[in-house]
């Protein structure tokens, strides 16, 4: 089963089961999914399901932030529920071991020497990491193994 369709049929038991914030949080989820499809005229695959996955959470942990800052901890609080349900969706994350294991591999696979070259790491990264790993965390890793 797809990533897409496995959305969608815990979309439709969300609803038999009345469960309100996962079903409004998959509903979310849908239409980032559908928008990408109509702008690009495709159909995603499971790897560009889980990179529409990946921005939204970003975006949430980002929509956290500006809330507690501002005081609106409510809004907080649902914006981490949403990312609890978007997580469910997204494969298991890496250790911290593993994440610098691949950053060493891929430094090593571009012939990466200096700051220069954290493009090509990080362009060997992405596909690796997509969805298991917080790649600004994981930016700020190779730029200090590339001395920078």
């Amino acid at each position: 089963m797809s990533l897409k369709a496995r959305i969608q049929e815990d979309m439709k038991a969300a609803m038999r089961g009345g469960d309100k914030p996962r079903l409004a949080a998959i509903r979310l989820i849908m239409a980032a999914i559908k928008q990408r499809e109509v702008d690009e005229r495709i159909e995603l695959d499971d790897a560009q399901v889980t990179a529409v996955l990946d921005k939204m959470l970003k975006q949430r942990r980002e929509s956290i932030e500006q809330y507690q800052s501002a005081g609106r901890d409510e809004l907080a609080a649902k914006e981490q529920q949403e990312i609890e349900v978007i997580q469910d969706y997204l494969p298991e994350p890496l250790s911290e071991a593993e994440i610098g294991q691949l950053i060493d591999e891929a430094i090593a696979a571009s012939g990466a020497s200096s700051i220069k070259d954290m493009g090509k790491v990080m362009g060997q990264l992405k596909p690796k990491l997509q969805g298991r790993a917080d790649m600004g965390a994981v930016s700020g890793q190779v730029k200090a193994k590339l001395g920078g």
